[in-house]
């Protein structure tokens, strides 16, 4: 879809990969500076010492963000992230956009800075990207939940990870079926509300089928 179209309350597939299909995570030091911006660059804060950050979660599995600026965060975001997965060449997101002009601010600051991140570390340059990230809005609820269901199973396109997608480090889903790694910085709500309790879910996910109705119901 046309990114201007872009609606404030509306939620949103966001997805990406790497130009040519190259990969843009290759080891997990990459996928933790992703993962500490999809997070945090949902609100107009500044971190000029990412990589301490970065540095400690690889010790402690923890970002040392003080709650004042989660709280910061959550009460001044202009997107809300819903679900995530980090793929060898690839991403998936479920954003709603909170303020007008919200999708497109988010994206530029977490796509640029991870490129410049990215082509400094290996010493290259030009894009990273294969063009302006896609943008496909989610019209009803099935539609969500089988979006959801859809990113947490992408793991199993990974021959080590086929059936341990509830064990995969890098996406939502072991946030929606346990406890939620990052509080109200990640918004499992709209989802997790319409089923009795996590457990239902899961058996959801492992059993809608959303990986063979990609077309149908995700990426039209």
């Amino acid at each position: 879809m046309n990114r201007e179209n872009i609606s404030v309350g509306e939620y949103y597939h966001i997805y990406n990969r790497g130009v040519g299909k190259k990969i843009i995570f290759k080891d997990d030091r990459d996928r933790i500076r992703f993962l500490f911006l999809i997070l945090y660059f949902q609100a107009e804060n500044n971190f000029p010492q990412i990589s301490r950050i970065i540095f400690f979660y690889v010790k402690h599995r923890v970002f040392n963000i003080d709650n004042d600026i989660k709280n910061q965060i959550t009460e001044e975001r202009f997107v809300e992230l819903t679900g995530f997965v980090l793929m060898p060449n690839h991403f998936h997101l479920i954003v709603k956009e909170i303020k007008e002009g919200g999708m497109g601010k988010y994206m530029q600051r977490v796509l640029n800075s991870y490129t410049k991140y990215f082509n400094t570390r290996y010493d290259i340059s030009g894009h990273l990207f294969g063009g302006p990230y896609k943008a496909v809005h989610v019209e009803d609820d099935k539609q969500l939940l089988y979006l959801s269901a859809y990113i947490h199973l992408n793991p199993r396109e990974l021959s080590e990870w086929y059936k341990k997608e509830d064990l995969f480090p890098w996406s939502s889903y072991q946030d929606y079926i346990e406890e939620n790694r990052w509080d109200k910085v990640l918004k499992t709500e709209i989802v997790l509300e319409q089923f009795k309790d996590k457990k239902e879910y899961k058996n959801f996910v492992e059993t809608s089928g959303a990986k063979e109705m990609e077309e149908e119901l995700i990426l039209d």
